[in-house]
């Protein structure tokens, strides 16, 4: 039996996750309205004081963005595992850690990325100062992937668990939080006129570290997990 080439069935794999989203495009728009909502809480909380929102507006920003991704993260494996989709994957003649490389692509693109389109409403909302807005904008660039591949490794240790939600968000939180350090100390140093390039070689490095390495511990994972 012929197969076709691996980057046919990763281009097949990305188009049929792409489809499922835009027939979901309601429950897709959620970490956005989640974000923005988290985001209209912090003046209500402390006040529309300009001067103070400004000292932490790219930690709000980075922090709803984060619990954004969260809310998201369970769904990236459930329904494949649910429908048995998962297995034929995982059964596939071709590599696996490429196929879960465009599972997570599409992940990032219809959850993270309308997040950093909507990154300076949010920004303009916390009064940003406008020269910290292109450092938040690359650090945002820099950090979702990353979490997007941090966290599918967590996914696919708990997707063949029932109601994990939880687990999982302990399991991913403590790996989340170093990016969320250097994501928001790049803003912070920026805002400060100090030096801001050095956490953001942080971010890039890790994150091509972890797009070679997280493919291939998410394939090891989803197989311990539905053997």
């Amino acid at each position: 039996m012929r197969y076709g080439t691996t980057g046919s069935a990763c281009r097949a794999l990305i188009r049929r996750d792409l489809l499922l989203t835009w027939r979901r495009r309601g429950d897709a728009l959620n970490p956005t309205l989640f974000a923005l909502i988290v985001v209209v809480m912090f003046p209500l909380a402390l006040g529309p004081e300009p001067n103070q929102l400004a000292r932490i507006a790219a930690g709000i920003v980075f922090v709803a963005i984060l619990l954004a991704g969260l809310l998201a993260l369970d769904g990236l494996f459930r329904g494949d595992q649910e429908d048995g989709t998962l297995e034929q994957i995982v059964l596939s003649p071709h590599p696996l850690p490429l196929l879960l490389a465009s599972k997570i692509f599409v992940h990032w693109l219809t959850t993270a990325l309308p997040l950093i389109l909507v990154a300076p409403l949010l920004a303009e909302m916390l009064f940003l100062p406008p020269q910290v807005l292109p450092v938040l904008i690359t650090s945002l660039a820099l950090a979702t992937p990353l979490l997007s591949l941090l966290g599918a490794v967590c996914v696919a240790l708990t997707v063949g668990m029932r109601r994990s939600g939880m687990l999982l968000a302990l399991l991913v939180l403590p790996l989340y939080v170093p990016v969320l350090i250097f994501a928001a100390g790049a803003c912070d140093a920026a805002q400060a006129g100090l030096p801001y390039l050095a956490p953001l070689l942080w971010l890039g490095a890790a994150l091509v570290l972890s797009m070679v390495l997280a493919p291939l511990a998410c394939a090891a994972a989803l197989r311990i997990s539905i053997s």
